[in-house]
């Protein structure tokens, strides 16, 4: 794990000497912090295939490219910092938008869609992060978007910046949860996500509905490439770890499962949080990693599996 990690930063802040309840409070900070983080990364990822049975291998860009986005509106354009928070959300639906006009779009009907496509994304990760490297260099920079200073709640030091990434991905995570249970348009991306022709039947603009998802894909890549670059550092190459955590979770809770994957999220994020207080962050991800095998032995579908989806 990098030295720059957000784990590294966020335990960092303990203070020592503390009673056991100040180390619970600290993980419950440090997890929900992590958790946040994780489950906007991994409700796009998740979003995506379950509406479109893709797995889209650029979406580590998508973060990548956000914080970037936020980064050049704060530092190079002088932008305010909920100005260039926004920029940073607007690229990353851009970048959604234009691979789908440009790639997804002419693959989706073909019988071997699910194969191509990830090969596909592959191929505009790599030239994404070949074109942030040509205009910003290799070297890492601090996220300027972001809030200063800390609070004391006993022994322990708890950053105004994990309260407000927590506010921040609970904010968005609850707004796409009504968007797509409490509209018409949550509707339409349900509907086409059961039954793509059923969808068409009933009046549903499947090849809109897709672009809307990947748009919204793109802006909650954005915001986890946001807030985790401002708690570690900003690099072409930042957004490969989360999309592997992303992955992972997806897996865990069941490729497609939106809800599912906020819940893992959350919930790994404190299973991290605890494993790297008591043993190290370096014992994290590998127990992560042993979790998604006893899932994939005892329940291959996750812990909110649910059936594939059908398309034309």
């Amino acid at each position: 794990m990098p030295k720059n990690s957000p784990h590294l930063v966020m335990f960092s802040k303990h203070i020592s000497g503390g009673e056991e309840m100040d180390a619970i409070l600290q993980i419950m900070i440090t997890g929900l912090t992590l958790g946040s983080m994780y489950a906007l990364a991994s409700v796009g990822l998740a979003l995506t295939f379950g509406t479109m049975g893709m797995f889209n291998m650029a979406h580590g860009l998508f973060m990548t490219i956000g914080a970037y986005g936020s980064y050049a509106a704060a530092e190079l354009w002088g932008f305010p910092l909920p100005l260039a928070l926004l920029v940073g959300l607007l690229a990353g639906g851009i970048v959604g938008a234009a691979m789908h006009i440009a790639i997804v779009s002419h693959m989706l009907h073909r019988e071997d869609f699910t194969t191509t496509i990830m090969v596909a994304t592959a191929g505009v990760a790599i030239l994404l992060q070949d074109l942030i490297l040509k205009q910003f260099g290799a070297y890492p920079f601090k996220q300027p978007v972001q809030v200063e200073g800390l609070m004391l709640i006993g022994n322990t030091a708890i950053t105004y910046q994990s309260i407000a990434i927590v506010l921040f991905a609970g904010i968005l995570i609850g707004t796409l949860g009504w968007l797509l249970t409490k509209t018409r348009f949550g509707l339409a991306i349900r509907a086409t996500a059961m039954n793509q022709d059923a969808a068409k039947l009933m009046g549903v603009k499947t090849e809109l509905t897709y672009l809307q998802v990947l748009v919204i894909a793109g802006v909650m890549a954005a915001a986890a490439g946001i807030l985790i670059s401002s708690l570690a550092s900003l690099s072409p190459g930042m957004g490969a770890n989360p999309l592997i955590r992303a992955f992972v979770i997806c897996v865990v809770a069941g490729l497609g499962s939106v809800t599912g994957a906020g819940f893992t999220a959350i919930s790994l994020g404190l299973m991290e949080a605890a494993i790297g207080y008591y043993f190290g962050v370096r014992y994290g991800f590998p127990v992560m990693l042993g979790l998604v095998i006893i899932v994939l032995i005892f329940r291959p579908a996750g812990l909110f599996g649910k059936q594939g989806v059908v398309r034309a």
